[in-house]
């Protein structure tokens, strides 16, 4: 987790700082539908390494916004969600993907009027 010192300024900075990452945000994204585990996370999310996912949930879970749900089974189980603090964050990334479709729609009308 950020300490008061390590938190920049300004809150736009702050968010960046936390979730501000590909990988992160893709993440999110995936656990805003549901919980997943490592190895369904890293066959979704085509392209991370197992480092940068073991590390983005190890940040995300630092940082409050991931909680990771090891089962008591052999062999044990472990899935990862979202804390209600990283539900606070679906907001943000629904305007992201809101944007995205408007930028992608306003790009292909540019491309068909050439």
């Amino acid at each position: 987790m950020l300490t008061k010192e390590e938190m920049p300024a300004c809150p736009v900075a702050t968010t960046v700082q936390l979730v501000g990452s590909k990988w992160k945000l893709l993440i999110l994204r995936n656990l805003l539908l549901r919980s997943w585990r490592f190895n369904e996370l890293r066959k979704d999310l085509q392209g991370v390494s197992q480092k940068v996912l073991a590390d983005s949930l190890r940040s995300l879970e630092s940082d409050g916004i991931v909680a990771r749900t090891v089962y008591p089974e052999v062999p044990p189980k472990v899935e990862y969600s979202l804390t209600p603090l990283g539900e606070s964050l679906r907001p943000v990334l629904d305007a992201m993907e809101r944007w995205g479709l408007e930028y992608k729609r306003q790009i292909l009308e540019g491309q068909k009027a050439k």
